[in-house]
C-alpha cells in the first residue's frame, strides 16, 4: 500500500535515532525521579522536544532528500523549448501565487506525476516527471504545475510538519507511559525500568504510530482538495478536471513510497483509504465541478 511518503519515512527514521541517542546518554532516566513513578510534566516536554525535532528536521532535508530519491535535475538553464516554457510557467503562476520562484525539476519516470516540497514558500522545489511531460497536453501540465504550486502558497509542507510534530510528541509520550504501566503491573518492576519497558514502548511507539498516521493522511487529503482548488484559481476549474481525467485513465505507476503524498495522483478506496496521503480521483473532480 502506498501510503508513506517522504516526510513522514524521514521524519520517524530521525524519531527513532534521536529517541535511541537519548536513551544511550541517559537523558530518559531523568523522567523517573523516584524510581517508582513517571514524571509527566517532563516526559511531555521530553516527547515535545523529540517530536518536533524529527519532524522540523524531516522538513529541511526535504529538498536534497526528494532530489536523491528520485534523481530530479533542476533547470538552471533551459536547454530546449520546453524546459523554457516549464520555467516560465512556475514564474507566472508564483507570482499569480505571492511567492517566491521554486526551482523547477525534471525527473526520469514512465508515470506521469509531479510533486513540490521545501521548508520554505519562497525556497521550494517543483517537480515534474518525464512521463508527464509525455503523456499530458500543455494545458493539463499547467494544471499539474499550478496544483504544486498551490501546495507550496499553502504552506501545506509547514501545516504537515506541524501536524507531524504534535502526533509525534503523543506517540512517545503515550508509548512510554504504557510502558511504564506494564512495566509495574505486569512485571512488577519497582525500581528504574526492566526490559519490559523498553521493549513495550517500543511495540507502542510503532503501533501508535500507525495509528496516527490515519490523522496524518486525514489532513493530507485535505490539502490536496486545497491544492485542486488553488490551481482552479490559477488556470480554471476545467483544465485541473482535464488534468485528473488524464490521470484516472493513465496505468499510473506511483512514486516511491517516501514520495507518494507529494505527488499528483490520486489513491484506491477501501480501508486502504485511511491509508492514502490523496483522495480518489472522482471525489476531487467532483469538488472541483462544484467549485465556484
Amino acid at each position: 500500500m502506498q501510503r508513506i511518503m517522504l516526510f513522514l519515512a524521514t521524519n520517524i527514521a530521525i524519531l527513532v535515532v534521536l529517541s535511541i541517542t537519548m536513551r544511550l546518554l541517559g537523558i530518559e532516566s531523568l523522567l523517573d525521579e523516584t524510581g517508582t513513578n513517571l514524571n509527566l510534566n517532563s516526559l511531555l516536554v521530553f516527547a515535545a522536544v523529540i517530536g518536533f525535532t524529527g519532524s522540523f528536521i524531516s522538513l529541511a532535508i526535504s529538498k536534497w532528500t526528494a532530489k536523491r530519491l528520485t534523481g530530479a535535475q533542476v533547470i538552471e538553464t533551459p536547454r530546449n523549448e520546453t524546459e523554457r516554457w516549464l520555467v516560465e510557467t512556475v514564474r507566472r503562476q508564483a507570482q499569480q501565487a505571492g511567492i517566491g520562484m521554486p526551482e523547477v525539476a525534471i525527473y526520469n519516470a514512465p508515470d506521469p506525476n509531479a510533486f513540490a516540497t521545501g521548508m520554505k514558500r519562497n525556497n521550494a522545489l517543483v517537480a515534474v516527471s518525464t512521463g508527464l511531460m509525455q503523456t499530458m497536453t500543455r494545458d493539463e501540465v499547467e494544471a499539474v504545475l499550478a496544483h504544486e504550486v498551490s501546495h507550496v502558497a499553502n504552506g501545506d509542507m509547514v501545516t504537515m510538519a506541524l501536524i507531524q510534530g504534535v502526533v509525534n510528541t503523543f506517540v512517545i509520550f503515550l508509548s512510554r507511559v504504557i510502558g511504564h504501566l506494564v512495566d509495574r503491573v505486569v512485571f512488577k518492576t519497582e525500581r528504574g525500568h526492566g526490559p519490559a519497558f523498553w521493549i513495550t514502548s517500543i511495540i507502542a511507539e510503532l503501533v501508535l504510530g500507525i495509528l496516527a498516521s490515519i490523522i496524518v493522511m486525514w489532513f493530507s487529503r485535505q490539502r490536496e482538495f486545497r491544492a485542486d482548488a488553488g490551481a482552479a484559481r490559477l488556470v480554471g476549474p476545467n483544465k485541473m478536471i482535464a488534468a485528473l481525467q488524464r490521470l484516472a485513465g493513465t496505468a499510473n505507476e506511483p512514486l516511491p513510497d517516501q514520495l507518494h503524498a507529494f505527488g499528483i495522483s490520486g489513491g484506491r478506496g477501501g480501508l486502504s483509504a485511511l491509508f492514502m496521503t490523496h483522495p480518489k480521483i472522482e471525489d476531487r473532480i467532483n469538488a472541483l465541478r462544484n467549485f465556484r
